[in-house]
């Protein structure tokens, strides 16, 4: 059995506990907000800019001198996944979904034959991946949105991600990141990037329109503005991952550490009782021995 004074430092301890993810809950709800904010503002751009890439494109993906951007390699032979994860942690499963995802995509082009790279945006992702893909990855991103997350940061892993497909490192890029539903709640999301994925028009598209398809006289013509629109494509589709990343993290962290007070509070109230019997134990069993010893006398 435990002494009092044991007890006693527990105790102290896991109020101490419960106070850190008290505070942390708190700052993490106070970040998620704006975070959040951010995300669903950039939503609507992020998804119209695909919208009219997409009707811009959907003549010239197969066309003689489309943008290496939208036609592609010409073939499907080497992947690269840009794993965007967190670079700290106490924030629930939000990297360790990302990073099972992962490792189902690995997974599965592997089965296929396919050549698999790994771009890791966050240390928390990397430190798992890495025990058993450390061969794939070929570079690690961290320090992302610090003293905050901005449009440059999103550039630079678009700028990366680029130069290494003009120098013929892979064939397809594919994002993977968690999309922010609620703070209990993020889906993990696959978006391919590169190629431009040329996507049939949703049901709501038509009514829009009523029915009728939609004919756009372009200046300059169209090769030309992809050739510029596709690569700040690239950099808006990794900003809004990256938004949605921030999101979600927030989120996770508000719910890991709403838990982790709850348990802590909980912890609190089991060993308050148990010191309490305890205590009462130990009190009646020196009035037994004072007893015995009167009676002795």
């Amino acid at each position: 059995m435990p002494s009092l004074k044991d007890l006693r430092m527990r105790i102290d301890s896991v109020k101490s506990t419960q106070k850190i993810t008290s505070a942390m809950k708190m700052v993490a709800a106070a970040k998620l907000r704006r975070a959040q904010e951010q995300a669903e503002a950039a939503r609507p751009y992020a998804e119209r800019m695909e919208r009219m890439l997409g009707s811009l494109a959907g003549s010239m993906a197969s066309a003689e001198g489309a943008p290496k951007l939208l036609a592609g390699t010409g073939k499907q032979d080497v992947h690269l996944i840009v794993m965007m994860t967190s670079d700290r942690g106490l924030c629930g499963a939000f990297n360790s979904s990302i990073v099972r995802d992962t490792r189902r995509i690995v997974e599965e082009l592997q089965a296929n034959g396919k050549e698999v790279k790994i771009l890791c945006v966050g240390r928390k992702g990397w430190a798992q991946v890495r025990r058993e893909y450390a061969p794939l990855i070929v570079d690690l991103i961290e320090g992302i949105g610090r003293p905050h997350l901005s449009f440059d940061d999103a550039q630079g892993i678009s700028n990366r991600v680029l130069d290494m497909f003009e120098a013929g490192e892979f064939d397809v890029c594919t994002l993977v990141y968690n999309r922010f539903k609620s703070v209990i709640s993020q889906i993990v999301t696959r978006q391919q990037v590169i190629p431009f994925a040329v996507d049939a028009p949703a049901e709501g598209e038509e009514e829009e329109t009523g029915g009728a398809a939609v004919v756009y006289d372009y200046e300059p013509d169209e090769t030309e503005i992809l050739e510029v629109l596709l690569p700040r494509n690239m950099s808006v589709q990794v900003f809004r991952s990256l938004l949605e990343n921030n999101a979600s993290e927030h989120g996770a962290r508000m719910s890991a550490m709403d838990n982790a007070t709850r348990n802590a509070g909980e912890m609190i109230d089991s060993l308050t009782l148990n010191y309490n019997r305890t205590r009462q134990a130990f009190i009646t069993k020196e009035l037994i021995e004072i007893i015995s010893g009167a009676e002795a006398v």
